[in-house]
């Protein structure tokens, strides 16, 4: 089975999203995240591209800040 470019792309952009948005906080998230980074490096393979590019969703840093603001209501 094969996958159209843009579908390659669409998914690697839903996997980035996932992991950049993952809390680790035990041995089972630690899991999903070697999983997810490998499904990541899969469809990299896939697209010939090399190296992963951060594209959409919010930067690994910017999750983590984002749990510790405090929330004003």
């Amino acid at each position: 089975m094969s996958l159209s470019k843009q579908s390659i792309e669409n998914l690697l952009d839903l996997v980035e999203i996932k992991i950049s948005t993952l809390q680790v906080l035990d041995r089972e998230d630690v899991r999903e995240m070697k999983c997810l980074e490998g499904c990541r490096d899969e469809l990299v393979d896939m697209t010939g591209q090399g190296k992963p590019m951060r594209r959409r969703g919010r930067p690994r840093s910017a999750a983590n800040d984002l749990q510790s603001a405090p929330t004003h209501h």
